[in-house]
């Protein structure tokens, strides 16, 4: 003879298993034997590159790549860096200040007029105080030299 079947339980608000709607921001859960049942970490951003030298895209790429970044796309123009940002829809613009069409400070302001504008990282060969105060009236959140550029630099520059 077999047992008497058991009812299923009866899901309520109450009930430890409900499911409940996932965070407005993305998380991963993150196992080390340290913390074997998990601890809730940030993903890193989405990030649109726009520069028009395809040795640093390509570096930059790797590098954030190697780093836990996601790259969805890159731009070589501010042009194409506005399409990309609307069709890719990016959590992060890192953004050339010298571009062969318009320069990064039009692109970001542009950028920030957006209905979900992504944050933009100004980034450049030069030293952000040769910019002033363009950086901070273009809208954009930082600035990294690209000599200095890391995963923890883009984060810095993010706040």
């Amino acid at each position: 003879m077999h047992p008497p079947r058991r009812r299923p339980e009866k899901v309520t608000a109450t009930t430890p298993n409900t499911r409940r709607q996932p965070p407005s921001t993305v998380w991963e859960t993150v196992f080390s034997p340290q913390t074997p049942y998990g601890t809730m970490a940030a993903m890193p951003p989405s990030i649109l590159i726009v520069d028009d030298h395809p040795s640093f895209r390509a570096t930059a790429r790797a590098l954030l790549q190697a780093e836990g970044y996601t790259i969805v796309g890159e731009a070589v123009d501010g042009a194409s860096a506005l399409v990309a940002a609307r069709e890719l829809k990016p959590e992060v613009v890192l953004l050339d200040v010298q571009l062969p069409d318009t320069d990064g400070f039009t692109v970001a302001a542009a950028l920030a007029r957006e209905q979900h504008p992504p944050a933009v990282v100004l980034t450049s060969s030069r030293d952000a105080s040769d910019f002033g105060p363009l950086v901070v009236e273009s809208g954009a959140r930082g600035f990294v030299p690209k000599a200095e550029l890391s995963g923890e630099t883009l984060s810095e520059a993010l706040g």
